[in-house]
């Protein structure tokens, strides 16, 4: 869809309003909306001015105009606004150099893909996360100088199997990691899933599945179908979006936080990828797990970068809440096949060469799609061109090693401090074909210390009190 497309596409569906929106550094989307009357196709050469300064992470003060340019091959009609809206996702420019931005997370995706097809490795790198979430019904948090503390509740969580409800008590509580794949009555999600996979269909998102998740207390699951890079970035931004709505218009709310309840699974976002070239797949072959060389090279580069890789790939201080060993959580940098407890994975449902990926298990849905898909599509590269070796593959269950066997095995950061520190020494692969840029690198790493390492490290903790009030 061009802009002049895309205009008569509003005017045929009566829109009355344009929403313009981007995704800041952290991965929100932000936007601004305008009446239809205002918008013409002037606006997809010259965009629309807004303050950069009050964007996290973005421009100083001094320096706060920017733009925003509408990319017309986006647009959708909003589906939860009361008046016919149509959207488009925008690209970042400066005002002045007419230059696009560094810091923006959808330029860095580009830049990515076309550092692939420059390389001549590959001219598409598909990616398919799996994003999970909690749905709950009732959620309160709270700090201050002189108080902390969080609740959250759902109806099927386990620790309601005693509680008065209206109505009575029926039971059929989800049983802490039990939650996988039960049908209803226990699982009460089912009809507000659907309503979000018809919600992302609208949206052009294709659905492959959606389940329950292992958790209790209303974990959840929607898988889209791989899609190229920064496709699938926009996919990702646009599937929070339909996910966190769709929960509140009944009377729900969803996060994608990692790890909001103790002692049960946290929530990832399993990130399936693979490359192809002229419409073959690259990674099928005769090695370990199907694998080629190439597949296995650049599996031996995500392996060699992950805790650098951290940083993006689970990028808040509750990220490490669920990097720790059990839960399935794969702290443990190693390759295998069919094996959960592994870090990098080689899925086993199908022979087909075109069902050949490495799924990389580590990152959670708080990742910034555009810089997580990027930066892991640049380690594979790297992995790739320096054929870095992903090791002998671990077929067993890590969690049941001795500490000895262990011991020979990397593992991921445990602390969003430390992934930012390996970030800083191992970066040098994220900037060839300028995709990262040192300024952004290093205003990433700043803004986390500053505006979330920090704050969370000067706070006394609940749990504190418990261990320490009487001491």
């Amino acid at each position: 869809m061009n802009a002049k497309e895309a205009l008569a596409f509003a005017k045929k569906n009566d829109c009355v309003m344009v929403d313009l929106r981007f995704t800041d550094f952290v991965g929100t989307w932000q936007h601004c909306s305008y009446p239809i009357d205002f918008i013409d196709e002037d606006v997809f050469e010259n965009g629309q001015g807004f303050d950069g300064s009050s964007i996290r992470g973005w421009q100083a003060i001094d320096e706060s105009d920017m733009l925003m340019i509408p990319d017309p091959s986006t647009a959708f009609i909003d589906p939860f606004y009361k008046h016919k809206t149509l959207v488009m996702i925008c690209d970042i420019y400066d005002p002045i150099t007419r230059e696009r931005y560094a810091r923006d997370p959808r330029y860095i995706a580009t830049k990515a893909e076309t550092y692939l097809t420059q390389s001549g490795i590959g001219d598409t790198a598909f990616f398919g996360p799996e994003a999970e979430f909690f749905v709950f019904s009732d959620v309160r948090f709270s700090t201050g100088s002189d108080h902390g503390y969080f609740s959250v509740d759902s109806p099927e969580a386990s620790w309601n199997s005693g509680a008065e409800e209206p109505g009575g008590n029926l039971g059929y509580k989800v049983r802490a990691q039990e939650g996988y794949f039960p049908t209803p009555p226990t699982d009460t999600l089912q009809d507000l899933r659907s309503e979000m996979c018809m919600v992302m269909k609208d949206l052009g998102i294709t659905i492959e599945a959606q389940h329950h998740e292992v958790a209790t207390a209303g974990q959840c699951e929607i898988d889209m179908k791989f899609s190229p890079l920064r496709d699938m970035a926009d996919q990702v931004i646009k599937y929070k979006y339909a996910v966190k709505n769709v929960a509140t218009a009944n009377g729900l709310s969803a996060t994608f936080m990692p790890k909001p309840v103790f002692e049960g699974n946290g929530s990832g976002m399993h990130c399936h990828q693979s490359i192809w070239k002229n419409g073959d797949p690259l990674f099928a072959g005769d090695g370990y797990g199907g694998f080629s060389d190439l597949g296995l090279h650049y599996t031996g580069g995500i392996l060699a970068h992950s805790r650098a890789l951290a940083a993006f790939t689970n990028p808040t201080t509750n990220s490490y809440k669920r990097l720790v060993p059990g839960y399935e959580a794969p702290v443990n940098l190693a390759l295998s096949s069919r094996n959960r407890s592994a870090s990098c994975r080689i899925p086993m449902y199908s022979n087909s060469p075109k069902a050949k990926r490495i799924e990389v298990r580590y990152p959670d849905p708080t990742a910034n799609p555009y810089l997580a898909f990027s930066a892991m599509l640049m380690a594979g590269i790297d992995g790739i061109e320096n054929q870095i070796s992903p090791g002998d593959p671990l077929d067993k269950n890590i969690y049941a090693l001795s500490a000895e066997e262990r011991s020979n095995i990397a593992s991921m950061p445990g602390s969003l401090e430390e992934a930012l520190t390996c970030l800083e020494e191992d970066h040098d692969f994220l900037l060839k074909g300028d995709v990262f840029t040192e300024d952004t690198i290093k205003s990433w790493i700043d803004y986390k210390r500053e505006s979330e390492c920090d704050p969370v490290r000067l706070r006394p903790h609940p749990h504190e009190f418990e261990l320490y009030y009487d001491i």
